[in-house]
């Protein structure tokens, strides 16, 4: 089985410390991707809720922070019903340069997906893009 992982890098005017927070705290998840139903901690769970009409509040996105060293990397797990809640690697790294942050993210396991791989990889691909547009704004 190849694997088929995505890796995206963004530039953003803003300190890896700002950065971190817009991916860690539920109520900044909110402003670029989906809301938060807690907070990224080391070794905690987490979910994200959906904001679609009659279903607010419901779990659309669930895993586990591996990873979380404040502000340089956090990885966690992703999984969801359209991945077959097969989970899912995402690896953020913050590095900072003369501006701002150097973003990568590094998104693996869609072959866990076997019937979808493709699939599941072009869609979250065209996903990240659009979540990326807006992180751009709220954190400049």
């Amino acid at each position: 089985m190849t694997e088929l992982a995505l890796t995206k890098t963004i530039i953003l005017k803003a300190p890896p410390s700002h950065v971190w927070k817009f991916l860690t705290q539920a109520d900044l998840l909110a402003t670029w991707f989906h809301k938060g139903g807690c907070d990224l901690i080391q070794d905690g769970d987490y979910k994200i809720e959906t904001n679609s009409l009659g279903k607010e509040g419901q779990t659309m996105i669930w895993g586990k922070v591996l990873v979380a060293d404040e502000p340089n990397k956090l990885v966690h797990t992703f999984t969801h019903p359209m991945l077959e809640e097969k989970e899912t690697i995402c690896t953020w790294t913050l590095m900072e340069i003369e501006g701002g942050t150097l973003l990568t993210l590094h998104h693996t396991g869609f072959e866990l997906v076997e019937d979808a791989t493709f699939a599941m990889a072009q869609g979250h691909d065209k996903g990240w893009d659009e979540h990326f547009q807006r992180l751009r704004t709220v954190t400049s």
